[in-house]
């Protein structure tokens, strides 16, 4: 019975008796729950990325090219029925949606209804005239021509071809112009008219259905077809898994029909592949980059946390050590003793651990890469938080096993190593990991210079920002440590409240240093990783800007370049004309001032170019006023324009970058000069296919179509950033730590600031400034934290930025863009902190009963 009563009562009882210490609960639950956010974090942030990735590689590529294609250019006529017929059988038996057959004849020559001998090609796409904009329809079967061919010749439904030997007219459709809408992606070769072409096509008949298209090539006795092609449209992949699976699939596809054309004789008579086998790899490729770059740096945040742990054990130990001797007297052992520490606190830190886990999963939209997590990383991730948990656990046990055998079976005691920890020069280490990281940052820079396609983050050149801003808080640290044990030589007692605040502040050394470590960490690493990530945007959006010109361009004609053919009324008010020509070693750009200015993208250049291109109005005698970029070897202009008297240096400039040339203005110019400049462009805030919609309706040509979302590959640029997400989420959660920490402090020191807050107000202090006493402490603190952490942060990645450029050969370089929204934004957070803080310290005081205070 008395072993009943000593031994198994305490256990039982063990979780009701942790609430008389609910700090400690809420010190073991909160370390829990940031570990295994971190823990679950590190995995989520990783196959989001991936699955970003994926999503961008998708949208890069042509819808039908997920999946197998099968191809072949001269393809035999009389094959085509029986490879697609393969092809539709095998897609059946592997689980794919129907093909989509793509036909194309070559050249031919005929009468098309009044039009007479027109150039054009016969094609035939399943569901192709349901992916058309049918401008006329006719009835029944035939060809239908495109609206391109009826500039020629009122063509109409009905009329004959080719003298009514081939198919007639069935209808007209508008005609597919460059880039093609997505559906007809893969097919721009072939369903396209090239209006600048030397000697272009008319226009491309498309057969309505596949048996017109038979009889078509049958009557021109073609041998074979210019190009047959067959393709799937399956649904985009949203995760690497996916892709993987689809390509796997159709591998087994393209085996199953090679096979069967095997038995059938048809044997190597067209070629299979799979398009998106590239994409699918670079995707995986950044997917590994991003978790191999941040699983060193998650891995200390979550052995850091488990340090947190172990600590709340030896606390827990030092709070119970009564019971545990008398429990150890009565036979307990350690492991049993252990099992105590968990018994008490074992719930708290797996309640902890599962809220950091649901909600490292609920907010991962807030902290992670747009892109879509697979179960299977989900499970994964919520098995490294169980394993996290598991390792918390057998903490606790193994801590208080150990702390108890060495007091009670060994009978002694660890000696105390605190004065030998504060001694060590702990900023001489972490300042010589963080030269390390930087080392390991140009190493990146130099593999994203020779044109690596996505080059890996080392995970050294991850952890310089943290090491960094860790040495910059452990020196500031000890600086303030060393002013605190001198400031009792202060008296400042003509301002009390002032007074008071220092003396509160060395008489809490430890906690104090610790708050001060945790804040410059948490706000320098956060300001370090959104600055870096921020930067990764700028530089992209800048650089594609620059390249561009605008939102898009294209190329248009002369008549629309020297005005006498105006723009389409849709797109009228959103563009700039440019023309460029070239011949004397530079480029030579000529820009509308009126326009340019509205239109064009020019970034952190727009203050300084709106200010010169004013001076470049009229010609003076001698030359042209210009703008000179870079270093052009002469002043002399093509085309016999004079020669160029610059009025500035620009570093950079729209659709130039910073190669040489000059910049000069149209109404400098004759309508003589003008007309020698032989390309024209139109730069346009409106998206590319607007644009592009706008000019195919008015007729007009256009050609080198770009823009500014395809200008250049942006994964490199979103590797670096989805990284450092990683870096901004462990500031965040850092910053979370601070405030706890702090707000812990003070509710530690709950009695003695009640006590010591009753007595000046007994001394005749007012509220307000026993208020203010304490906000003069606790916004020192936090202000000290906030500016040493926003400095230090900022210009880590101030100086990283330029780094993780992975275009650096085009201009203009990348720099950190303004920080003016996060400085205000961790200001306020400060400010809102230290007026919680000090209005709990206050109210501690105004609330307390003083006789109880001095009783206790």
């Amino acid at each position: 019975m008395r072993r009943s009563w000593g031994i198994s009562l305490p256990w039982a009882r063990a979780p009701r008796a942790a609430l008389s210490s609910k700090l400690t609960m809420l010190v073991a639950a909160m370390t829990a729950l940031l570990s295994c956010f971190l823990a679950t974090a590190a995995v989520l942030i990783a196959f989001a990325a991936g699955g970003a990735a994926t999503d961008y590689q998708a949208a890069a590529a042509c819808p039908d090219t997920y999946g197998p294609v099968f191809s072949r250019a001269s393809f035999p006529a009389d094959k085509a029925s029986a490879v697609l017929d393969t092809v539709r059988r095998q897609a059946t038996a592997h689980g794919f949606t129907q093909p989509v057959a793509a036909m194309y004849t070559g050249i031919a020559f005929a009468d098309i209804g009044p039009a007479p001998r027109r150039k054009f090609t016969i094609g035939y796409r399943d569901g192709g005239l349901d992916q058309l904009r049918q401008v006329v329809r006719g009835s029944g079967p035939g060809l239908w021509v495109g609206d391109d061919l009826t500039r020629f010749a009122p063509v109409r439904p009905g009329d004959p071809v080719a003298g009514g030997l081939l198919p007639p007219v069935a209808g007209v459709y508008h005609a597919l112009s460059v880039p093609p809408p997505r559906w007809w992606c893969s097919q721009q070769n072939n369903a396209t008219v090239y209006p600048y072409a030397n000697d272009p096509l008319n226009t491309i008949a498309f057969a309505s259905d596949q048996q017109t298209f038979a009889d078509a090539v049958r009557t021109l006795h073609l041998p074979a077809l210019a190009n047959f092609t067959i393709s799937f449209y399956l649904d985009p992949p949203r995760t690497t898994q996916q892709a993987r699976a689809d390509l796997d699939r159709s591998r087994e596809l393209i085996a199953g029909v090679e096979a069967e054309l095997d038995r059938q004789g048809l044997g190597g008579s067209i070629a299979a592949q799979t398009p998106f086998e590239r994409s699918a790899q670079l995707a995986g490729q950044a997917q590994s980059n991003v978790l191999v770059s941040i699983l060193p740096l998650a891995a200390i945040s979550v052995l850091v946390g488990c340090g947190g742990i172990a600590v709340v054990a030896l606390q827990w130990y030092q709070r119970r050590r009564p019971q545990i001797r008398l429990l150890a007297a009565r036979g307990a052992g350690p492991p049993a003793l252990g099992g105590l520490a968990v018994a008490e606190l074992g719930l708290p830190v797996l309640g902890g651990g599962v809220l950091g886990l649901v909600g490292a999963r609920l907010s991962l939209p807030l902290y992670a890469p747009p892109g879509e997590v697979a179960p299977g990383p989900q499970l994964a991730a919520a098995g490294i938080a169980a394993g996290v948990l598991v390792v918390s656990l057998l903490l606790l046990v193994v801590v208080t096993a150990v702390r108890a055998h060495r007091e009670f079976q060994v009978g002694r005691l660890p000696r105390r190593r605190g004065r030998l920890l504060v001694l060590v020069p702990w900023e001489l280490v972490t300042a010589a990991l963080a030269v390390l990281g930087w080392t390991r940052l140009a190493g990146y820079g130099a593999s994203s210079r020779v044109g690596t396609p996505l080059p890996q983050i080392n995970s050294l050149a991850l952890t310089y920002p943290v090491f960094v801003v860790l040495t910059a808080g452990l020196a500031g640290a000890r600086v303030v440590w060393l002013l605190l044990r001198a400031s009792h030589r202060v008296r400042w007692w003509s301002k009390p409240a002032l007074q008071l605040a220092i003396r509160r502040l060395a008489g809490a050394r430890a906690p104090v240093t610790g708050v001060l470590v945790i804040g410059v960490l948490a706000i320098g690493t956060l300001a370090a990783g959104n600055g870096i990530a921020a930067g990764q945007r700028t530089a992209l959006d800048t650089k594609t800007g620059i390249l561009v010109g605008a939102a898009s361009r294209v190329d248009v004609e002369t008549p629309v370049g020297l005005g006498s053919t105006p723009l389409p009324a849709p797109i009228a008010g959103t563009g700039t004309i440019i023309g460029r020509t070239s011949g004397t070693g530079s480029v030579l750009l000529v820009v509308d001032p009126a326009t340019f200015t509205r239109d064009a993208y020019l970034g952190s250049l727009r203050q300084q170019v709106t200010k010169l291109l004013p001076r470049l109005d009229k010609p003076v005698p001698g030359g042209l006023p210009a703008l000179r970029i870079g270093h052009p070897p002469s002043v002399a202009l093509p085309g016999g324009l004079p020669a160029a008297l610059p009025v500035a240096d620009v570093p950079s400039f729209p659709v130039l970058g910073n190669s040489p040339g000059y910049v000069v203005s149209r109404t400098a110019l004759t309508p003589a000069q003008l007309a020698t400049i032989p390309q024209w462009s139109l730069l346009s805030t409106a998206p590319l296919d607007q644009v592009s919609a706008a000019m195919s309706a008015a007729r007009l040509g256009q050609v080198n179509r770009v823009s500014q979302d395809g200008a250049l590959d942006a994964l490199p640029f979103y590797v670096v950033e989805w990284t450092f997400s990683f870096v901004s989420l462990l500031g965040g959660v850092l910053a979370t730590v601070a405030i706890l920490a702090l707000l812990v402090a003070v509710e530690v020191r709950r009695r003695q600031n009640a006590l010591a807050g009753a007595l000046v107000l007994r001394m005749g202090m007012g509220v307000r400034s026993l208020f203010g006493s304490h906000l003069i402490e606790l916004g020192a603190l936090a202000g000290l934290a906030a500016v040493a952490g926003v400095a230090c942060g900022l210009t880590v990645a101030g100086l990283a930025v330029p780094r993780f450029d992975p275009v650096r050969w085009l201009a203009p370089r990348s720099a950190l863009p303004d920080q003016t929204t996060f400085v205000l934004a961790v200001a306020a957070t400060g400010i809102v902190v230290v007026l919680l803080a000090g209005w709990l310290a206050v109210r501690s005081v105004r609330t307390a009963q003083t006789a109880e205070l001095l009783r206790g």
